[in-house]
C-alpha cells in the first residue's frame, strides 16, 4: 500500500475510480474542459488529491482543500471531499488509512480542524467516518444549491 498525491497523468484512473463514488452522476463536459479542471486542481498548492495504491493500481482517493483563515490565530482549516474506495477493495482498511493520511497532512499544515461532509444516510458509512475520527455531532452543515 502506498499513499501519495495523484499525478497529472493519472486523470483517467481517477475518473474510473470516481465511478465507484457516484455510479450515476452528471455527465462530464468535453475532455478539454475536464483536463483544464484537472490542471487547475493539481496546480493549486492548497488542493491535494491523495491516492491509495495497491500494486501500483489506484484503489482509493480523497481530496483535501486547505482554506486560509483570519480566525483561530490565522490557522487554516481543511475540507475533505470525494472519499472513495473501489468497490472490490472495500472493507480492507484502505479508506481509514487514506483519511488518516489526509488528517496527518492537515495537522502538518497547522490546520485547526478538518471537516468532511457526506450525503449518505447509511449507518455503516456514518460509523466509518466516526471510526476515522470525525464527529457528526460537533457542527451542523447547511447546503445551498443554485435554483433550477
Amino acid at each position: 500500500m502506498d499513499i501519495r498525491d495523484v499525478e497529472a497523468g493519472e486523470l483517467d484512473a481517477l475518473l474510473a475510480l470516481y465511478e465507484h463514488l457516484h455510479p450515476i452522476d452528471q455527465p462530464l463536459p468535453a475532455r478539454h474542459r475536464v483536463e483544464a479542471v484537472w490542471q487547475a486542481i493539481i496546480g493549486n498548492p492548497a488542493h491535494h488529491c491523495f491516492g491509495l495504491y495497491c500494486d501500483a493500481q489506484l484503489v482509493a482517493s480523497c481530496s483535501i482543500n486547505l482554506v486560509a483563515n483570519l480566525t483561530r490565530g490565522c490557522r487554516p482549516f481543511a475540507f475533505i471531499e470525494n472519499v472513495v474506495t473501489h468497490s472490490d477493495y472495500r472493507g480492507r482498511g484502505y479508506g481509514h488509512a487514506l483519511l488518516a493520511h489526509a488528517q496527518t497532512f492537515a495537522w502538518g499544515q497547522d490546520c485547526y480542524k478538518v471537516m468532511l461532509m457526506t450525503s449518505s444516510k447509511d449507518p455503516a458509512t456514518l460509523r466509518f467516518y466516526e471510526a476515522a475520527g470525525f464527529d457528526r455531532h460537533d457542527k451542523q452543515a447547511f447546503i445551498a444549491k443554485p435554483p433550477a
